[in-house]
């Protein structure tokens, strides 16, 4: 179980770690280590996986440069380990949207967690993050995503999921294989805002869409966000 480290975009790194058995193909989970002047990582992957993840990003930076943590929704994979990284990195702080810290950072994190600007960017000195609430998409109330403007990258979490050992990034269509693994899992919460919310990150106009599980994407991310609506919509209904 090897953390692969792979620059995807200018100063974004992919850190990935294939995990075998959870599907027939493995399954892969990736965080996202933004460099500039407050290097921001998002996800901290499991607990388990900290002494791996903390080793790929020693490659890029020393960790307790670290100054920004924040990951999709609260699960596992993407915050587990966030109050080791808290400890590691002794300036670090986690940042999310006012519902996630209200319904359980507050309680959660060893250091009081900073609410992400709602109307300006966050700008990290070299990268500048817009943060887009983005509730039960695709799944969880307190879901939110990160946009950086400076590279177009969208760091999309759980959106676009698919199974196997991957490229670090891919210039092909990733909406057939995510549909597939939406048959496994299951996991996207079906409800009203799903389509709307996938067109308001269509409309941020990504050229990279940074995957949490399985090969970031680089190309016409609108059409890849807008395919993926209609695929859910063909599938299941959803509108």
């Amino acid at each position: 179980m090897d953390t692969r480290v792979d620059e995807i975009a200018p100063d974004i790194y992919r850190l990935s770690t294939w995990i075998p058995g959870i599907t027939e193909h493995g399954f892969t989970f990736n965080q996202f280590l933004l460099t500039g002047d407050e290097p921001f990582l998002f996800h901290t992957g499991h607990r388990f996986l900290f002494e791996q993840v903390s080793t790929a990003i020693e490659q890029v930076l020393p960790l307790p440069e670290l100054r920004w943590i924040s990951f999709g929704h609260l699960e596992a994979d993407e915050c587990g380990a966030v109050n080791l990284f808290l400890a590691a990195a002794p300036h670090a702080e986690v940042i999310h949207g006012p519902l996630a810290i209200m319904l359980s950072l507050n309680d959660m994190c060893d250091r009081p967690p900073v609410v992400a600007p709602s109307d300006d960017a966050h700008d990290i000195g070299g990268h500048r993050l817009r943060f887009i609430a983005t509730p039960h998409v695709p799944h969880n109330w307190e879901a939110g995503l990160w946009f950086d403007e400076t590279t177009s990258t969208l760091l999309a979490g759980d959106l676009f999921t698919h199974t196997g050992q991957c490229p670090a990034l891919t210039e092909s269509d990733c909406v057939a294989p995510a549909l597939e693994a939406e048959a496994v899992f299951h996991a996207t919460g079906l409800t009203t805002n799903l389509a709307p919310t996938l067109a308001q990150l269509a409309d941020l106009n990504p050229t990279t869409l940074a995957l949490m599980h399985g090969a970031s994407f680089h190309g016409d991310g609108p059409g890849q966000l807008r395919a993926l609506s209609d695929g859910y919509a063909e599938l299941f209904g959803a509108s």
